[in-house]
């Protein structure tokens, strides 16, 4: 997967794991990324599937509703390529935290939904349900920061919650954010999940 790679300044501190919403790269997120921890390693990723051109981790079949068959497997693949990337940069593939906007958001949440200890704890900033019906993993002791719009035309407010539900029911420590907008990023938003970080994630 096309990728970037910086070294952080801290090793004790986790490798944030950067997922960008449909159309962005994988340098999109790092003011983000360095809103909420400058000193951490950063991976920020591209996502492998184009939509008339654009970057997205997995198909859709229209907008707000998934191909699960291509999510299950982009989500392998991302957790295969976390391995990998894991070796060739000599990062702790036990830390890292994922820090991912819409459609990253949601390849994140499928990374929780599908694979216990995939992540030490994750941001999704406007995540939809990656996935309904299955069992998820234990994921006691995770953190997780979901940030929200009151007025999101494409994350609806009853499936952000139902979401952190169904995380928080997996075991999952969740904090919901709320923001009286739509589906753009805020700064608020992000200093928001700065201060949820530095007191949370360890």
């Amino acid at each position: 997967m096309k990728h970037i790679f910086h070294n952080g300044t801290d090793e004790s501190k986790p490798t944030l794991l950067l997922l960008h919403g449909t159309g962005g790269t994988e340098t999109d997120l790092l003011p983000v990324a360095g809103m909420i921890d400058e000193s951490a390693d950063i991976l920020g990723v591209r996502g492998n599937i184009s939509e008339n051109g654009m970057p997205r981790f997995f198909k859709r079949l229209a907008e707000g509703v998934f191909d699960e068959e291509d999510l299950i497997t982009q989500t392998k693949n991302l957790e295969e390529f976390l391995e990998t990337a894991a070796n060739d940069y000599g990062f702790d593939r036990s830390n890292m935290v994922a820090i991912g906007y819409s459609n990253g958001a949601n390849i994140a949440g499928s990374l929780l939904f599908h694979f216990a200890n995939t992540l030490k704890g994750a941001v999704l900033l406007h995540p939809m349900v990656p996935r309904r019906g299955i069992e998820l993993p234990d994921l006691s002791g995770i953190p997780v920061f979901i940030g929200a719009g009151t007025n999101d035309p494409i994350c609806k407010p009853e499936e952000t919650t139902e979401l952190a539900e169904m995380l928080q029911n997996a075991g999952a420590s969740v904090e919901l954010h709320w923001e009286n907008n739509g589906h753009q990023l805020t700064r608020n938003e992000i200093e928001k999940a700065a201060q949820w970080y530095a007191h949370t994630v360890k």
